[in-house]
């Protein structure tokens, strides 16, 4: 009820959540100590993230922790902006998407500074204070108040809160080369595919709970041959959607190199956690 309400909400966004999440220091938990950060490592991060993941917490998590977050404090000359989001008092979403071509060579450009573009499902963009944004030369930190920025909500099949943001001439500041970018992307597939692992767990438990409880014919549903088969593929994808994420993420947090396993990691988590959640939504048939 209380993900229902959330999502009617204009940004579909638990802000009193996010802060409460802030005071405890989870939101900064990757941020350095001088920003008011917990000095952790990615495998924290992606711990909380998991966490998130596991209760479909309507929070910017994937936008803050994983992407803006680590680009400002990479960059350190933007320390008092990264504060304010180890705080929970600013979003900073990464405008990383475009209508059309490769994330890895954006489209976007800068000239003379001024940035010209358009990015598609920016997650959170709505309610965000600036935007690091993905260019031809590297990446692009953009005030949302700056002339030339405009923000349109976005209605996707995701039901997520994202945002049209199109940059007409729009002043902007350098943060980091093109290294900046697949680092940037690298960190959002690996807390992508660590959320949907954890997603998928919980799921799961919800089918193992449903399916042992539920009654037809004076017998649980779970001991008839068709069902416990669906589950027990369901439990093999899940187990290889962890496996894969939590591999993936480890190799970064030790900065081995991890484009295949990343690779690897979101084919499981696109195929194998599809296959999970529709096998969970199947299986609880009429109440799914």
């Amino acid at each position: 009820e209380h993900l229902r309400n959330i999502a009617g909400t204009e940004s579909g966004t638990d802000t009193t959540l996010w802060r409460t999440l802030a005071d405890a220091g989870l939101v900064g938990i990757g941020l350095p100590d001088s920003v008011g950060g917990g000095g952790q490592g990615w495998l924290e991060t992606c711990i909380v993230l998991s966490e998130l993941a596991r209760a479909s917490a309507p929070v910017p998590a994937l936008a803050t922790m994983a992407f803006a977050g680590p680009s400002l404090a990479a960059n350190g000359s933007h320390d008092e902006l990264a504060a304010r989001v180890a705080a929970g008092k600013s979003i900073v979403a990464a405008a990383v998407h475009e209508p059309t071509g490769d994330p890895f060579s954006p489209a976007a450009s800068t000239v003379n500074g001024m940035l010209h573009g358009t990015k598609i499902c920016v997650l959170h963009g709505t309610i965000a204070e600036a935007f690091i944004v993905t260019t031809s030369d590297g990446l692009h930190l953009v005030r949302a108040d700056s002339p030339g920025v405009t923000v349109q909500a976005q209605t996707t099949s995701s039901d997520a809160p994202d945002a049209l943001v199109t940059f007409r001439g729009s002043p902007s500041e350098l943060l980091a080369g093109p290294e900046g970018i697949a680092l940037l992307i690298q960190r959002g597939l690996s807390a992508a595919c660590v959320m949907t692992a954890a997603a998928c767990e919980a799921a799961l438990k919800l089918v193992a709970q449903y399916t042992t409880e539920r009654r037809q014919f004076d017998r649980p549903i779970a001991s008839f041959q068709a069902v416990s088969q669906r589950a027990a593929d369901a439990y093999i994808d899940t187990e290889a959607v962890q496996l894969t994420a939590w591999q993936a993420a480890w190799r970064l947090a030790e900065m081995l190199p991890c484009e295949q396993e990343l690779l690897i990691a979101k084919f499981w988590a696109a195929e194998g956690g599809w296959r999970a959640m529709h096998a969970a939504l199947h299986l609880h048939g009429g109440v799914g």
